[in-house]
């Protein structure tokens, strides 16, 4: 095999992104566990406290999360045991349910997130010019979209507007 191929451009981006994600994931990891959350926990609770009402179908919450339907189930099982969200009959499909953050799981929500600014501040979006950050977050968002077409399920406003999942 040539040796150039090593050298492509497009196995660069690839390993420079697998490579900040996973230092970014650590140190929110730990930062998520000095608050009692996993991170799957953490990102169900993002999830759902920027969605309308604060809750989602289950069937879109999995969507939106790194869950199969099956996991999403486990999750909201073990965190509603521990009060952090509800389970409601969704009113328009029976045979549905959403997904609603509690007061508790909002608060605890709350004292996580300005641990997670700052993390976000000073390994990510602090490195990058604003320019650079949005030409960055343009990117992102259509990778997103590529490989993930469902990561924006159920975030809808009133109208039908979407309402982004990772603004």
């Amino acid at each position: 095999m040539d040796q150039n191929v090593f050298d492509d451009p497009r196995i660069t981006a690839v390993g420079l992104l697998v490579e900040a994600y996973a230092g970014l994931s650590a140190r929110f990891a730990a930062q998520y566990e000095e608050h009692g959350l996993s991170a799957v926990e953490f990102e169900v609770l993002m999830r759902l406290a920027r969605s309308p009402g604060h809750r989602l179908r289950m069937t879109d919450l999995a969507a939106q999360t790194s869950l199969s339907t099956s996991g999403v189930t486990r999750v909201v099982d073990r965190m509603e045991r521990d009060g952090l969200l509800c389970r409601r009959a969704c009113p328009s499909d029976r045979r549905s349910s959403h997904a609603m953050v509690t007061a508790s799981g909002l608060k605890r929500l709350n004292e996580t997130i300005p641990g997670h600014l700052r993390i976000i501040e000073q390994w990510f979006t602090g490195q990058l010019e604003p320019d650079a950050l949005a030409a960055t977050l343009d990117g992102l968002r259509r990778v997103r979209d590529a490989v993930h077409p469902g990561a924006t399920a159920g975030s809808t406003t009133s109208g039908d507007e979407k309402i982004d999942s990772a603004d």
